[in-house]
């Protein structure tokens, strides 16, 4: 865990990831991974996933008919990890960070030392024409975009069909939390949320608070001695009564307080499911359950799906966002190179493609006119339109410290009060900010 002070100023802010470039040599040593052997190889630093990214830096290899190779780096697993390594090389001015696969909400930690390079025009220009709303807002630091958009990614609801029809839901028309939670308790069952101290909390709890009009940082361009958070506020305290009521009334279920994104799919799948919020992979997991003869067709069959829930009735909800955007290090040998392969990467043809392989959407809504979509992904429209409306998780360098604060100070669910739980959340995130707690 990294310490918490950091400020806008790059002066301070460098020495302080400089820090964790301490261990860069023991990182380079464990994945055995540099600069490439020729001049034109490039090396993209990939997330997990099923084997889509390494397939499209070789497509793109092949068709760049030499100009360049584009190599392959695989980063470790969870998000915050992957932050972290890539925090330490680029502090070091590793020089084989040609193009990175990086989570939105860590984007703004390492554009605003200068450890990004900057998109051209051109290919800014290319590169996001038809994205998204959500993605673009997720690409941006302080309003220039900084990296392109990839794939991105959304939470839904997924409810079962003949759960809502029996409370009498109408689903042709957008819900309330508040609907879905009197649905739930009067089937007596259970709603699909993640409870757990992760970062799935934070996700959660900040879009709640932007589907009611607010947001978590108010300035995110803020100094740590300055930052404003908008948690004490009339949305923050209706995410708190969301949460806190799922929590205290067992609403979630008796695994609510450890609950991740896999643990809500099985129990949605089960005989207590009802409603849940979850990303698209829930469909190809649930299809290949019921192929591989763990879970009954019926199940499949009884799955509806819509946008994100909203706080009020009269306000569109902010579903969350998530997904990958290539950025490039500041310090590559090559980096109007490394944007060319980024254009490749990031094609029409290729996001679709991977969509259908990987299960990882399109920020471009033309890639979901492909028909092999709608196919494997009957529910693509609906995740095309919450990632028109999807809201970035808060834009701000001290991301790691707004999110872990927010974890420990909102999980488990029965804890949250809506009285106190946003007014003490906030006293501590600007508590540690400001260098007074420690996380």
């Amino acid at each position: 865990m990294q310490t918490s002070q950091r400020t806008r100023n790059g002066a301070r802010t460098r020495p302080r990831v400089i820090v964790l470039g301490g261990l860069l040599i023991g990182t380079l040593a464990m994945t055995g991974c540099g600069p490439g052997d020729s001049d034109n190889s490039l090396t993209w630093y990939i997330n997990p996933d099923a084997g889509g990214q390494a397939t499209i830096a070789q497509k793109c290899s092949d068709e760049s008919d030499g100009r360049y190779s584009i190599q392959t780096s695989l980063l470790p697993s969870d998000a915050a990890s992957q932050r972290e390594q890539l925090a330490r090389r680029l502090a070091a001015g590793d020089s084989s960070l040609d193009i990175m696969s990086l989570d939105p909400p860590f984007i703004p930690e390492l554009a605003e030392p200068g450890f990004l390079a900057p998109v051209p025009e051109d290919v800014a220009e290319s590169t996001t024409e038809n994205v998204v709303e959500g993605a673009l807002a997720g690409a941006r630091w302080k309003d220039e975009l900084v990296t392109v958009p990839f794939w991105a990614n959304t939470q839904i609801m997924w409810y079962r069909k003949s759960v809502a029809e029996a409370a009498g839901l109408d689903m042709s028309e957008p819900v309330t939390w508040d609907q879905i939670m009197e649905a739930a308790e009067s089937q007596d069952k259970a709603l699909g949320v993640q409870g757990a101290q992760a970062e799935s909390m934070t996700v959660w709890v900040n879009a709640l608070v932007e589907s009611a009009g607010g947001s978590i940082i108010v300035d995110p361009e803020a100094t740590a001695d300055e930052i404003e958070l908008g948690l004490d506020s009339e949305a923050g305290t209706e995410a708190a009564r969301i949460v806190s009521t799922i929590g205290k009334e067992g609403l979630g279920g008796p695994g609510l307080p450890t609950q991740n994104e896999n643990g809500s799919l099985i129990a949605f799948q089960g005989d207590s499911g009802s409603f849940m919020v979850n990303y698209p992979f829930v469909w190809p997991a649930t299809v290949g359950a019921v192929d591989a003869g763990t879970l009954d067709q019926a199940v499949l069959d009884d799955i509806g799906w819509g946008v994100f829930p909203r706080v009020s009735p009269d306000q569109e909800a902010a579903p969350p966002l998530g997904g990958i955007n290539l950025g490039v290090g500041a310090e590559s040998d090559d980096p109007a190179l490394a944007y060319e392969a980024i254009q490749c990467i990031v094609s029409v043809e290729n996001q679709a493609e991977y969509f259908v392989t990987n299960g990882n959407p399109p920020s471009n809504t033309e890639a979901y006119e492909d028909p092999r979509i709608e196919e494997s992904f009957p529910m693509a429209e609906t995740i095309r339109d919450s990632l028109q409306v999807a809201a970035p998780r808060p834009q701000t360098p001290f991301y790691n410290e707004v999110s872990t604060g927010i974890q420990q100070t909102w999980a488990p669910p029965s804890s949250v009060d809506p009285e106190t739980t946003p007014e003490a959340s906030t006293n501590f995130i600007i508590s540690v900010l400001r260098g007074e707690q420690l996380l």
